[in-house]
This record gives C-alpha cells, sequence and structure tokens, in this order.
C-alpha cells in the first residue's frame, strides 16, 4: 500500500492507498494520524505496516482518491539523512565541479560509502511546497532519489526525495558540502510513503525527472535504482553503525540524473519526479 498525510483543519488523515480505493484509517483510529503511528503499531505488534492496515480497511470508509493530490509532507522525519557517490555518473558529475576530484573516485571505489546529514523537519517540504536554491550560490541542481523510510532502525517504506544542492559552493571546496546541502528548503519528500512489501526489490525501479521553466522542459532524464553501486540494505547498515539514528528518519540513497553542467536552476521552475509504485513528487523553486 502506499500511505498518504492529508490536511484535515488543524491535524492530518492517513490514508491508506492499495491502487484501486482509498481508506481512511484515521476515520477508524483517531490516533492513527501518522505513518510513524502505524509504523510504531505494526512493530508493537510484530508485523507489518500493510498486515495492520488491512485489519482496519475492512471498516475504513473510502475518500476519494482525487483528494490524495492534495497529500502534504507524507513523514515528519526526526533527521534526513544522505548517501552520495552512489552512482557511476554522480561521481563524474562531482569530479568534474571539484577542484579535488581524485577524492571522488576514491569515495565510489571505497568500502565505506559517504553519508552525511541532510536536513531536520523545519528544512524539508512535501509535495507542491517550495523547494529553495542559496541566494550566494550561482549553480544549483536538484537531485531525484529513492528516500528509505526507517522506524526503529528496520525499513518499514519508500519514498521519493529532491536532495537540492549547490554545486558552486561544494565545488569550491568539499569541506563547503554542509553549506551545499543544508539550507532553508534544502529537501523534499513525498508524496506518498510506499510500503516495503509493496514496493518488493528496491533496486528495480524507473526514476525520471523533468525540470521545465515558463512552461519548456529544459530537462528530463531517466535512470533505473539498478544502477545504484550500493544496496540500501549497506547504506541503512552504514548509517546506523555506532550512530543512534532517531527512531523516525528518511535516508536518501543519492542520484544519477544529472543536467548538463550549464544548466542551473531559477526561481518558479518546476521540478517533477517520478519512480515506479510510489509516485510523483512536484515543487516549485524559490530563492532562499
Amino acid at each position: 500500500m502506499r500511505y498518504h498525510r492529508l490536511p484535515d483543519g488543524d491535524g492530518y488523515r492517513l490514508i491508506a492507498d492499495d491502487g484501486d480505493a482509498a481508506y481512511d484509517l484515521t476515520a477508524v483510529k483517531p490516533r492513527l494520524d501518522e505513518f510513524t503511528e502505524l509504523a510504531a503499531a505494526a512493530n508493537v505488534a510484530d508485523t507489518d505496516v500493510d498486515e495492520l492496515a488491512e485489519t482496519l480497511v475492512e471498516t475504513a470508509p473510502t475518500v476519494d482518491r482525487e483528494a490524495l493530490a492534495d497529500s502534504a509532507l507524507p513523514i515528519v522525519p526526526d533527521e534526513v539523512w544522505a548517501a552520495g557517490v552512489t552512482y557511476e555518473i554522480s561521481e563524474e558529475a562531482r569530479e568534474a565541479e571539484s577542484g579535488m576530484p581524485e577524492m571522488y573516485v576514491q569515495v565510489y571505489e571505497a568500502e565505506r560509502p559517504e553519508i552525511f546529514f541532510k536536513a531536520t523537519p523545519s528544512r524539508t517540504v512535501g509535495p507542491d511546497e517550495p523547494v529553495g536554491i542559496r541566494a550566494d550560490s550561482a549553480w544549483d541542481v536538484p537531485e531525484p532519489e529513492l528516500g528509505i523510510v526507517l522506524y526503529d532502525g528496520e525499513i518499514v517504506g519508500y519514498t521519493i526525495g529532491n536532495d537540492m544542492s549547490s554545486r558552486s559552493i561544494e565545488g569550491e571546496n568539499p569541506l563547503y558540502l554542509p553549506q551545499a546541502k543544508v539550507y532553508d528548503k534544502c529537501c523534499s519528500i513525498g508524496p506518498c510513503i510506499a510500503s516495503a512489501e509493496s514496493v518488493g526489490d528496491p533496486h528495480e525501479l524507473t526514476m525520471t525527472m523533468e525540470i521545465s521553466r515558463d512552461g519548456e522542459t529544459l530537462y528530463e532524464g531517466e535512470t533505473s535504482t539498478g544502477e545504484m553501486d550500493r544496496s540500501c540494505e549497506e547504506l541503512v547498515e552504514y548509517w546506523c553503525d555506532h550512530n543512534s539514528v532517531p527512531q523516525n528518519g528518511v535516508l536518501l540513497t543519492g542520484t544519477s540524473l544529472v543536467p548538463d553542467d550549464g544548466f542551473t536552476l531559477r526561481p518558479d521552475d518546476e521540478v517533477r519526479i517520478e519512480i515506479d509504485r510510489i509516485g510523483e513528487l512536484v515543487n516549485t523553486v524559490v530563492e532562499v
């Protein structure tokens, strides 16, 4: 199933979509208004989120599936982290932007992956909310990525992430990575969380990205998560190893869709990212 978080007055409703119908789980269990609550209940019951949701669907009212277009940030993660240089083209792009290209080759070929802190809840936006580009940056790009959703250290689902990046700042010096990656509206997640069971193998998903400006398509590309040089399990292991990860977190897994070197985002651009079995994440761009 895919799980959406719909605004409802001052709160939210948790909606489960099985592809045929959308069910209001909050109507059955009013305290169940967040995916995290569902994951917590499944953890206590020693089952998976879909099995628990299916027991609620039997008595849950349906909602118009068109309402899912208004989905909010599907989960408010305690922390978002990200992995870098997990695809060959990403390694090549970061070599091209950097004055120290050899370090990216070493990371791509090394046993230990690059794992870095990406965003707090206040820096993370949801579907149809604006993502940011820094006013002090001259070269800004979106990075479409598969996001792993963890609860209590276990993979419970997947989402779509946009790891916004200043390539000009990182390219000046690799030590500037935090400033290139972590700032207001630097990350978007959505439109939903697809359960681990519904996604199946996360390494065989088609991912596409389209960037448009004033109605004109400036970039479109397609890749597969099968091109990733690291497995999701490996990245999660390194993220959690010797690290007190939050109970509720998201790990982005890297990108292989990189616009040409001459391209940079501008305010009002639109970024569309789609991943099989999950959905489509759409954001416009603002300067921050």
